[in-house]
C-alpha cells in the first residue's frame, strides 16, 4: 500500500508565500509523476502542477510565474512553492502520484488534502 501525506497549508495574506510538501511512503518501486490539484468551494477540481521523474514539469496558466513544483526522488517527495498568493488561490490542495508498487503499470494515489486560505 502507498500513502501520500501533505503538509504546509495554512492561512496567509495576499502576496504571501506558502510551501506545500507531499511525501509518499509504502511499497514503492518507482513514481512516474507527482503533482498537485486544488478544489475551491463550489468549483471543479483543477490541476495546478505536476512533475515527472525526469524533472520535466507542467503547470496551469493561472499559477505560472508564481508557483514552482520540485521533487526529491530519493525521498519520494514533491514540493509546491507558492509565491505571490492571491485570494483566488484559496482551495484544498491535494497531492496526486502515479506509483508503481511492483514492475508493471502505475496506480493513482491521492493525499488527504491540505487547506490553503489566502486573505485579502
Amino acid at each position: 500500500q502507498v500513502q501520500l501525506v501533505e503538509s504546509g497549508g495554512g492561512l496567509v495574506q495576499a502576496g504571501g508565500s506558502l510551501r506545500l510538501t507531499c511525501a509518499a511512503s509504502g511499497n514503492i518501486f518507482s513514481i512516474n509523476y507527482m503533482g498537485w490539484y486544488r478544489q475551491a468551494p463550489g468549483k471543479q477540481r483543477e490541476l495546478v502542477a505536476f512533475i515527472f521523474s525526469d524533472g520535466s514539469t507542467s503547470s496551469a496558466d493561472s499559477v505560472k510565474g508564481r508557483f514552482t513544483i520540485s521533487r526529491d526522488n530519493a525521498k519520494n517527495t514533491v514540493y509546491l512553492q507558492m509565491n505571490s498568493l492571491k485570494p483566488e488561490d484559496t482551495a484544498v490542495y491535494s497531492c496526486n502520484a502515479a506509483v508503481v508498487t511492483t514492475p508493471g503499470p502505475a496506480n493513482d494515489y491521492w493525499g488527504q488534502g491540505t487547506q490553503v486560505t489566502v486573505s485579502s
